[in-house]
């Protein structure tokens, strides 16, 4: 298929999943707002590479996901600067770790800011857009999370159920408007960040990086490899498509057979 023509912003796309992403659409002809934290001058580099790669135009906003005035200007910018905004992908998130009764409640806000809320401004401030012009496509990352739940992870978890329903919501609203909204659920995802972890995981315990990665992933999915943010791109760009057309409130399950225990 083909996105030229279209105008895609994918948050905390400077890095893993949503970079993949961003990538992905990109090569099929989207022009690509990203939008992220991390170096200067990686994220300049990246940006330049899309142009470069792909032919499309490229441009970068470092809005903080967990204001919503910021979110807004971004979609402000980005319908100024690249002419339109027809793929919203939400995905910048965060995590953090510890018991219910331990949680740190500032990290709790953090979360339900960046995880759920930015979801929620950034729908808000790109579904009138998208309504005039009778054509959207809507994807918020979820997580396996968004469907079943883990200790030690109250905030995502419910950051990302969160987000299940305003998918649904949002989709059941926009259902005859020509924009569609839907989550994808990824499981574990092979970033650059997991790889350095299992290295050091088989560094400190004597094992292999093929042992720690078998034993890391079945304790969750029946399927024992990762899904790759290249993959995750594939299934956003096939919800550009038209022949998910009429797919819309669903959570897309891409995580080797995790939730389906």
């Amino acid at each position: 298929m083909s996105l030229k023509g279209k105008v895609a912003l994918v948050t905390g796309s400077t890095s893993g999943i949503g970079q993949g992403i961003a990538e992905a659409l990109a090569a099929e002809g989207a022009a690509i707002m990203l939008n992220g934290f991390g170096d200067a001058g990686k994220i300049e580099a990246q940006r330049a590479s899309l142009e470069r790669k792909f032919g499309v135009k490229a441009l970068y906003n470092g809005a903080d996901i967990s204001q919503a005035e910021q979110i807004a200007a971004m979609v402000a910018d980005t319908r100024k600067s690249l002419g339109s905004l027809d793929i919203l992908v939400n995905n910048a998130g965060i995590q953090f770790v510890a018991p219910v009764d331990e949680f740190p409640g500032e990290k709790w806000d953090q979360i339900i800011a960046i995880n759920m809320s930015g979801v929620f401004h950034g729908m808000k401030a790109a579904i009138p857009g998208m309504k005039a012009k009778g054509w959207g496509r809507i994807i918020n990352i979820a997580s396996a999370h968004g469907l079943v739940a883990s200790p030690f992870k109250v905030a995502y978890v419910a950051a990302k159920h969160g987000v299940l329903g305003m998918t649904k919501v949002a989709a059941i609203e926009l259902a005859n408007t020509g924009v569609t909204v839907n989550a994808i659920c990824p499981g574990w995802v092979l970033t650059p960040l997991v790889q350095k972890q299992l290295e050091e995981r088989a560094k400190g315990s004597g094992t292999t990086v093929d042992q720690e990665t078998h034993a890391f992933v079945t304790e969750k999915q029946p399927m024992a490899q990762f899904s790759t943010p290249e993959q995750i791109g594939g299934l956003a760009v096939f919800l550009c498509s038209d022949a998910a057309k009429t797919i819309t409130g669903a959570p897309l399950s891409i995580d080797g057979g995790w939730v389906a225990q």
